[in-house]
């Protein structure tokens, strides 16, 4: 059983017919709509479908809305595109008319740049393939200098060498499309751009306020957001999961930085039980290429050793060439790594101190887990999903089976590493004891287990009790076929 989540943006490439069903057959556990792009007519029926054929296919697949957020970008050219050479000057105009573009001058969508920035700032534009240095700024002109030159079209995004532009994590477009987030019933909702904490608290009020219950995931792409490990754990802890943003991360950080950042993001998540997705370019070759390079492949792996619990994947799905085959290369890659040793002694922190007596069981199940030997799996009944959530941390080589009546929960644990989601109703008017059977003996035939083989068991003394695992059992899987009326 792959353990690292796959997270697929959806497109016209996944409107072709049957390419849904496949991706989500190939491995798909979240699908994103990516609110950048699209109708909210689109949005509609592709998380109609997605659910469909996840129901079909007996399968949990949560839908994630990603909120375009305030990118700041230049205006138009009045012939599409420029060329800029080194050592060229070059005008950036929040004042002129936005079609007016030419060789010398453009405009800007974001009208506050020309505050945000002074005399030796660095303009990183279109992911950084054009660089221009601020050489003065009058009234609403910021004056710069080619550094870097190339093509320049329409739109393009502009970024500030370490962060600082002022520009808030949400518009007036995001609280639109949190109504429509809440349409859809989204399981999830990224935030993009935010700066610190205080934009993730704002925006999960805006997010409740408009009749959303989404998980919120911020979108970690902003110098500020890593400045410091108190800012980053933060937001980490104001949060339901964070994604390693790492297009317009790089561009204000420095590429030559991102990798110990990455690291750095995904370790601090873990450690603050925090879902952790990992994105941007995984296997961009795949866009037009049915296989991945040779460097992708390593990327998608060293963030499966360094313990992401997703790997997601945009273009690549949402209008490739090659959806299908990007999905089971992903998942390859994932399977591979995850075999090695390293990514199995990611482990739970053995020493920790807890308050709280479900988490203590979570430690205590996943410790018998990787000491009892013929163990085939850790099954735990949740209504939170929490206790999947702390057992996800560890490094175990045994699939975690959550089952729960909650289709929230069901969802938010479609992100968790190691931890498969399944729906469950339980027998009415039967002992606990028969229950843990009956969902040993569901389990088991699911997974296809072995007669002789053992199921460690977790839940609470009562069902439908948040907070609530006690208990830590284990079940031979023979004598819970014999008790429910199996072989």
């Amino acid at each position: 059983m792959r353990r690292t989540k796959i997270v697929a943006t959806l497109g016209p490439a996944t409107d072709r017919p049957g390419v849904m069903k496949n991706l989500l057959v190939a491995g798909v556990d979240v699908c994103r709509l990516n609110f950048s792009h699209g109708v909210p007519h689109d949005h509609y029926r592709r998380a109609k479908e997605v659910r469909a054929i996840a129901n079909e296919i007996g399968r949990t697949v949560a839908v994630l809305a990603d909120l375009q957020g305030p990118k700041i970008r230049i205006a138009q050219f009045q012939s599409g595109s420029v060329t800029l050479k080194v050592g060229m000057k070059f005008i950036l105009d929040a004042e002129l008319d936005p079609s007016r573009g030419d060789e010398t001058i453009v405009g800007l969508d974001y009208r506050g740049l020309p505050n945000d920035c002074g005399p030796g700032d660095i303009l990183l534009l279109d992911d950084g393939r054009v660089v221009l240095k601020v050489l003065d700024v009058t009234g609403s002109q910021i004056f710069t200098e080619v550094v870097t030159g190339g093509k320049l079209s329409n739109n393009k995004g502009i970024n500030r060498k370490g962060g600082g532009l002022s520009a808030g994590s949400l518009t007036d477009k995001d609280y639109q499309d949190m109504k429509l987030a809440a349409e859809i019933e989204a399981d999830f909702v990224a935030i993009s751009f935010p700066r610190d904490a205080e934009d993730i608290h704002h925006a999960r009020h805006a997010l409740t306020k408009r009749g959303s219950k989404a998980d919120l995931i911020a979108k970690i792409e902003r110098a500020e957001a890593v400045a410091s490990e108190d800012v980053l754990d933060a937001m980490i802890s104001a949060s339901d999961a964070v994604m390693v943003a790492r297009g317009d991360l790089g561009v204000e950080i420095g590429d030559d930085r991102l990798i110990g950042v990455q690291k750095k993001i995904i370790a601090r998540a873990r450690a603050l039980d925090c879902p952790v997705i990992t994105a941007t370019q995984m296997m961009e070759s795949m866009i037009s290429n049915s296989m991945p390079t040779r460097a992708e492949v390593f990327d998608v792996a060293n963030a499966v050793l360094d313990g992401t619990d997703a790997v997601m994947l945009s273009a690549e799905t949402a209008t490739g060439e090659y959806p299908i085959e990007t999905v089971l290369a992903m998942a390859k890659t994932a399977e591979g790594a995850e075999q090695t040793n390293q990514a199995r002694a990611l482990g739970a922190r053995v020493e920790a101190q807890y308050d709280r007596r479900d988490e203590a069981i979570a430690l205590g199940a996943m410790y018998i887990a990787s000491h009892l030997k013929k163990l085939a799996a850790i099954v735990c009944i949740t209504e939170s999903g929490s206790t999947p959530l702390w057992m996800s941390r560890s490094g175990s080589r045994l699939p975690i089976v959550a089952l729960s009546n909650q289709s929230r929960t069901l969802a938010r644990m479609a992100l968790f590493r190691g931890v498969m989601p399944l729906a469950f109703v339980s027998p009415e008017d039967q002992p606990m004891s028969y229950i843990d059977d009956f969902v040993v003996g569901q389990v088991a035939d699911i997974l296809v287990f072995p007669g002789d083989s053992q199921v460690l068991l977790t839940r609470g003394d009562r069902l439908n009790n948040p907070g609530g695992t006690s208990t830590i059992k284990i079940v031979s899987v023979k004598e819970a076929r014999r008790t429910v009326g199996g072989d």
